[in-house]
C-alpha cells in the first residue's frame, strides 16, 4: 500500500565499487593458484588426507587473503577518496582548496598532482573572470554616470537655455558612443574567444592586407591631425579565416599604434607570407614600456600598460587581438623598442596559393572598439 504525505527512504544498494573488484580479483587469483598447488600435492602424493587438509588450509588462507587485499585495496584507494571529497566540497568560494598527496610518486600521486594543477587554472579563471566582470561594469558606469550626471543637472536648471542643452546632448552623445564602442568591444571579444581552439563559424579565404587598407583608410584623419609618418610594405598574406574578425584584428592594432604614438611620430605596417605562415607587423613610437610589462598588454582593460588611465577607448583591443589569434590558430608577440613604441606580429597559417575568395565588405573599424 502507498501511504501519500511520507518521504520512501531509499535503502542503500551495494556497488561494484573499485576497492570490491581489486579484493575480488586478488581472491580469486589466490584461490585459484592455492587450489591448483593442493590438486598438484594430492595427485604426487595421492593421498586423500593431503587433500582434505590442503582445502582446509586453502580456506584459511583464503579467507585471510580477503580480508588483507580488503585493506591494503582500502589503504592504496584512499587519495582517489580525498579526489571525491575535495571534488564534492568544491565551489566558486572554495577552489582554494587541495589534495597535496604525499604518499609515493605512483598513478594515484599523478592523478593527485593533476587534479590539484586543474583547480589551480580553474581558480585563475575564476579570478580572472571576476576582474573581468568587475572591470566591465566600471567600464560601463562611467558614461553611464556621465549622462544620468549632465541630464539631471540640466534639468535642474530652470534658466538652461539652448546652449547649455545642446552642450549637455553633446556630452550624453559621446557618452553613449563610448558604452556603445565598449559592448561591441566585448561582444567581439566573446565571439572570438568561444571559436578559440573549435572551429570557427565561419572560413573563406582572405588577404591581411585588407585589413590593413580598411584600418589605414579609417585612421587618416586621426594620422594626419597627429602628423604620423606611416611607412607600408604590404605584400600578399593570404590566410583562411572569418574576415570580419581578422579586419578587426588590424584595424585594433593600428588604432593602437596611432593613438599611444606621439606628435610627429612613426608608424610602419608590413605584410608578408611564406609556404606556411602569414604575417602582419605594426609598429609605432610612443612613450617607453618596459619589456616585462609586455604580458599585461594583453590583459582586458590595459591601456598601454595602465589599468583604466580614463584614456579612450576600452583597453580590449589586444585582448580581441589575441583572441583572434588564438580562434585562427596564430600567435601574436609583443616587443617593445628600445626608443619608445612597441612592434606587435602576428603569425596565422598561410592559406594556399588558389585565387582568393570574394569574402565580406570590409567591417568599419570604430575608435571606440580599443
Amino acid at each position: 500500500m502507498t501511504v501519500y504525505g511520507q518521504r520512501r527512504v531509499r535503502r542503500p544498494r551495494l556497488r561494484p565499487t573499485l576497492r570490491l573488484r581489486l579484493t575480488l580479483l586478488n581472491g580469486v587469483l589466490l584461490v585459484s593458484a592455492g587450489a591448483i598447488l593442493v590438486v598438484l600435492a594430492w595427485l604426487l602424493s595421492g593421498e586423500l588426507d593431503v587433500l582434505l587438509e590442503g582445502l582446509v588450509a586453502l580456506l584459511v588462507i583464503g579467507v585471510a587473503g580477503v580480508a588483507g587485499a580488503y585493506v591494503v585495496a582500502g589503504r592504496a584507494l584512499r587519495p582517489l577518496h580525498q579526489v571525491t571529497a575535495t571534488a564534492q566540497r568544491l565551489s566558486e568560494q572554495t577552489l582554494d582548496q587541495r589534495i597535496r598527496y604525499t604518499g609515493g610518486d605512483d598513478e594515484v600521486a599523478e592523478l593527485a598532482a593533476t587534479f590539484d594543477a586543474m583547480l589551480d587554472r580553474l581558480g585563475a579563471a575564476f579570478e580572472a573572470q571576476k576582474r573581468f566582470v568587475a572591470n566591465a561594469s566600471h567600464e560601463l558606469r562611467t558614461p553611464l554616470a556621465v549622462m544620468r550626471t549632465e541630464i539631471d543637472v540640466t534639468l535642474a536648471d530652470p534658466d538652461a537655455d539652448l546652449a547649455e542643452l545642446r552642450r549637455m546632448a553633446t556630452v550624453v552623445r559621446d557618452a553613449s558612443e563610448r558604452a556603445n564602442g565598449l559592448v561591441d568591444a566585448l561582444l567581439v571579444l566573446a565571439s572570438s574567444e568561444a571559436q578559440s581552439g573549435r572551429r570557427l563559424v565561419r572560413k573563406v579565404r582572405t588577404d591581411l592586407v585588407r585589413g590593413v587598407t580598411a584600418a589605414l583608410s579609417t585612421m587618416d584623419h586621426e594620422i594626419g591631425r597627429l602628423d604620423l609618418s606611416v611607412e607600408t610594405s604590404l605584400e600578399p598574406a593570404p590566410v583562411v579565416g572569418d574576415p570580419s574578425l581578422l579586419d578587426r584584428l588590424a584595424g585594433n592594432l593600428i588604432e593602437n599604434a596611432v593613438r599611444y604614438n606621439h606628435l610627429g611620430g612613426r608608424l610602419w605596417v608590413r605584410t608578408s607570407a611564406d609556404a606556411t605562415s602569414a604575417r602582419l607587423l605594426v609598429g609605432n613610437t610612443g612613450f617607453e614600456v618596459d619589456q616585462a610589462d609586455v604580458p599585461g598588454l594583453f590583459e582586458p582593460f590595459r591601456r598601454g600598460g595602465r589599468e583604466r588611465t580614463g584614456a579612450r577607448g576600452s583597453g580590449l583591443g589586444l585582448s580581441i587581438v589575441r583572441a583572434v589569434c588564438d580562434a585562427h590558430g596564430g600567435t601574436v608577440s609583443v616587443v617593445a623598442l628600445d626608443e619608445g613604441g612597441l612592434e606587435v606580429t602576428v603569425t596565422l597559417p598561410a592559406a594556399d596559393t588558389t585565387p582568393v575568395v570574394a569574402g565580406s565588405a570590409p567591417v568599419p573599424v570604430s575608435q571606440e572598439d580599443l
